[in-house]
């Protein structure tokens, strides 16, 4: 599960398991908030599912980016009903049996008033308001909604994994809270190296920005290629990969790992009333799903955005050669994306398809829209 290994036969793995597993933040759909901007709906039910999984990944960027290593969320691991059945403690409190880093031993019992935890309880509840329904939340959904509207989406659209992407692009840089982040998309399955170093470097004394790269892909004709889940169990083993927006057809998942041929997810198709980020100490319980669910590989849609992040420029050249071993190691098909010494052209003629030294995918004859959201006009050559 995202870089990290689970024997789910040792007690002491499988309660690390859990509580990393509750940890992601489980952003759903919501009914009951400000109608969307140009819309009269007050629920994103039934159409904004992969705008919420855009959401999932990127909160999870966001917690690598600013909680510490090995940060588990402040809740105690028992068991329930079932996935959606949600831990209500009786004293409204957070606590965890927190675990010491690397180990796997339980530690002492931490309480909400632990002054070593309360600047990690705030930074994880400030991450949680800045997805909230509310039109000033930087990752909100009027926010993408809003957002949405310069790629022609509107409320109540179908949000594909590619044109998302693009919005958490421009969401992230329209935000004033993280300075020190950016976001880059691949375009035509190629990395650019140098459009992401243009974006995160600085000048002398300060260092690289944070990055965020997503990379839009499709995976197989209407049906997943087969040849594609060995490469895909090997990205979901690197510790910079952030997840993945797939899912079933028109059912969007945030992908987070994998047990033998069932990938792990998160569903956001569970509609929650809207919660008052503005209330203090507001409820937490609603927006973390206590266990995974599991789905075969082979119903996964060919279509997806895979998620990595990098903290600095060391991080980022690790990053480069670890996920291109990782998808160029297939003997059966081409590479899922490949990675570009070369600056993107942005000036090709119309018919004219970009190309790079080796070219794995091809574009069939349409010119990019304003964000390069052309997922259909890919097709394996």
């Amino acid at each position: 599960m995202l870089g990290k290994n689970y024997n789910l036969n040792n007690d002491g793995e499988k309660e690390s398991f859990r509580s990393a597993f509750a940890s992601f933040l489980w952003l759903t759909y919501r009914r009951g908030f400000r109608p969307l901007p140009g819309s009269s709906l007050t629920t994103d039910s039934g159409w904004g599912c992969v705008l919420r999984t855009g959401q999932m990944l990127l909160a999870q960027g966001l917690l690598v980016h600013l909680m510490p290593p090995g940060w588990t969320w402040a809740v105690k691991c028992c068991a329930v009903k079932d996935d959606l059945d949600l831990l209500h403690p009786a004293d409204n409190a957070e606590c965890e049996w927190a675990r010491e880093e690397g180990g796997n031993k339980r530690g002492r019992k931490l309480s909400v008033g632990s002054l070593l935890d309360r600047p990690k309880l705030a930074k994880h509840r400030m991450v949680v308001s800045w997805f909230a329904e509310h039109p000033a939340a930087p990752f909100g959904i009027h926010k993408l909604v809003e957002l949405g509207k310069s790629s022609g989406k509107k409320a109540g659209d179908w949000y594909g994994p590619s044109i998302v992407a693009h919005i958490l692009k421009k969401a992230v840089a329209a935000s004033v809270d993280l300075p020190n982040l950016v976001v880059y998309v691949a375009q035509d399955c190629t990395v650019y190296l140098q459009d992401v170093r243009g974006l995160c470097e600085r000048p002398p004394p300060h260092c690289w920005k944070s990055v965020i790269v997503l990379v839009p892909v499709r995976l197989g004709g209407q049906e997943l290629n087969p040849s594609y889940i060995s490469c895909v169990k090997k990205l979901l083993k690197l510790q910079c990969c952030i997840g993945i927006i797939g899912g079933k057809p028109k059912h969007s998942l945030f992908f987070v790992g994998f047990q033998d041929d069932h990938l792990l997810y998160l569903d956001p198709h569970y509609c929650q009333p809207t919660v008052n980020i503005k209330k203090d100490n507001f409820a937490l319980e609603s927006f973390h799903c206590k266990y995974p669910r599991k789905m075969a590989f082979s119903r996964m849609d060919p279509s997806c955005t895979i998620g990595f992040y990098a903290e600095g420029q060391d991080e980022f050249e690790s990053m480069c050669a670890a996920v291109n071993e990782a998808v160029s190691t297939s003997a059966e098909t081409y590479p899922m994306f490949i990675f570009s010494d070369e600056k993107r052209w942005d000036g090709e003629e119309e018919g004219i398809p970009r190309t790079n030294s080796i070219t794995y995918l091809q574009r069939d004859n349409v010119l990019d829209n304003e964000d390069g959201n052309s997922m259909d006009e890919f097709v394996l050559i």
